[in-house]
């Protein structure tokens, strides 16, 4: 975790400055998300890395958590809230296995672009259906290496190595649905414009 922690440290300046790869399919995955969002949600979001995303999401909800195991990841994400006036969240570091949350917490949970970089993706997607109130959603965009980005896994664990890359799943989109089901979730959406892209999920709680 140490490792990982360093490695987004490091990468937390250019990641704040890099432009967003996809608009169009980000402005979707924004749009989407809040139909299931209400003025009454509490809203935790892991992974949040600068908080770019909790910072749009946040005016629209009554509270944003947002955590990341990046201290300077974190220190952005409260620059991009400071500027734009947004003062309904918290950013706060942490290990999601280990966050301080009562179960049935949250109306929706947000993992984006960070299961398949977790030590353990299932226990993160259970853990996830256990903090959700009974009809929550747990919204995740997740990069399925193993569809289609086979030519990634000689290369990562090379780059690894060297610290140029952190810790990654080489996840399949089958894997990750079946995962989701297996923790109790129904999926209410999915979105996967091309197998290069995050496969993007709405997952509710039944309740």
């Amino acid at each position: 975790m140490d490792r990982n922690r360093r490695f987004w440290d490091r990468t937390a300046k250019k990641y704040f400055k890099a432009p967003i790869g996809d608009e169009a399919a980000y402005e979707h995955k924004l749009e989407k998300t809040r139909e299931y969002l209400t003025p009454d949600s509490e809203v935790l979001e892991f992974g949040c890395g600068t908080g770019g995303t909790a910072v749009l999401h946040a005016p629209h909800v009554k509270h944003y958590l947002a955590t990341d195991i990046s201290d300077e990841m974190l220190n952005f994400g409260r620059e991009r809230a400071r500027e734009a006036g947004v003062q309904n969240i918290t950013f706060q570091r942490a290990n999601f296995d280990e966050l301080d949350a009562a179960p049935e917490s949250f109306d929706a949970v947000l993992g984006l672009s960070i299961i398949h970089l977790m030590q353990d993706p299932e226990a993160a997607i259970a853990r996830a259906f256990r903090l959700l109130k009974p009809g929550g959603v747990f919204v995740t965009s997740t990069v399925c290496i193993a569809d289609g980005l086979w030519f990634l896994v000689p290369v990562i664990p090379l780059m690894q190595l060297f610290g140029l890359a952190p810790h990654v799943k080489f996840l399949s989109a089958r894997r990750l649905r079946k995962s989701m089901e297996t923790a109790g979730f129904t999926i209410e959406y999915e979105w996967w414009p091309k197998r290069s892209k995050a496969l993007f999920l709405v997952c509710r709680k039944p309740g």
